[in-house]
């Protein structure tokens, strides 16, 4: 199925590694030019190379997502190199896992205040061309799990957000969502680090999914750009839970 996004222009927080990486080169498999963001320069240098020698249309920029300014200028510049924005996909984490006060911030900063200014700086540009936010939350901001505490609030947070986004913007035709992953295992990814150092909670952590296996970025990734899709046209402030069928709480 053609998903419509040949030529429409994509902007992607933490482009350079795991679901984001995934993201920026499924978007552009699809045809749509992507500008992508991360705070290290050679990260983004080196995938930038790699996308560009594959033949994609991207354009990469060192940003830390925490720095209102830098993200709000990075939005624009964008919009200004490709003359639009079509999509944008709030990406970055903090992966503030634990209660101590600094996780709580970076999980505000990074989280949920990144996801708010990138949409307050795209959504002008998305009222012209009636585009859509995907935003990257977590199973744990539904239920309690080992994240509960900063991370798993503030992903819970940026789906609030991401639902009433979708209510304020419906009649001007832009669309917001949310992906909600499972656990998602990626090689420099925070379950091959837990796989390495604490086999014990890999092990539990693997045992709780039914399918046997945790996710594969490529397969997040298919969701974020599903519903960035103008095939997804009438779908909006949803949370689409991709977990495996981890989580066992019913979505009514």
């Amino acid at each position: 199925m053609d998903l419509q996004l040949t030529g429409k222009v994509a902007l992607v927080t933490g482009g350079t590694k795991g679901i984001g990486r995934a993201v920026v080169k499924a978007l552009a498999d699809e045809g749509a030019r992507v500008a992508f963001c991360a705070r290290t320069a050679t990260d983004v240098e080196a995938a930038e190379k790699e996308l560009r020698d594959a033949g994609h249309d991207v354009a990469g920029s060192a940003v830390d997502v925490a720095d209102a300014a830098a993200l709000t200028d990075w939005v624009g510049a964008s919009a200004e190199r490709f003359g639009q924005v079509d999509v944008v996909v709030a990406n970055v984490s903090a992966l503030a896992i634990g209660s101590g006060e600094d996780n709580w911030k970076a999980g505000f900063e990074v989280d949920l205040m990144h996801t708010v200014r990138l949409c307050e700086a795209a959504l002008p540009h998305l009222e012209q061309t009636k585009g859509s936010v995907v935003a990257v939350s977590s199973v744990s901001g539904r239920e309690i799990d080992f994240a509960k505490d900063a991370y798993g609030t503030m992903k819970a947070a940026v789906v609030h957000y991401i639902s009433g986004l979708a209510f304020q913007t419906a009649a001007s035709g832009v669309r917001a969502n949310c992906v909600s992953p499972g656990n998602t295992y990626f090689p420099g990814g925070v379950w091959q680090g837990i796989e390495q150092g604490n086999p014990d909670m890999f092990s539990t952590a693997l045992g709780l999914n039914p399918t046997g296996r945790m996710a594969r970025a490529e397969e997040i990734a298919y969701a974020v750009t599903m519903l960035a899709s103008p095939r997804a046209s009438f779908i909006t402030g949803t949370n689409l839970v991709v977990d495996g069928a981890l989580t066992r709480g019913v979505q009514l």
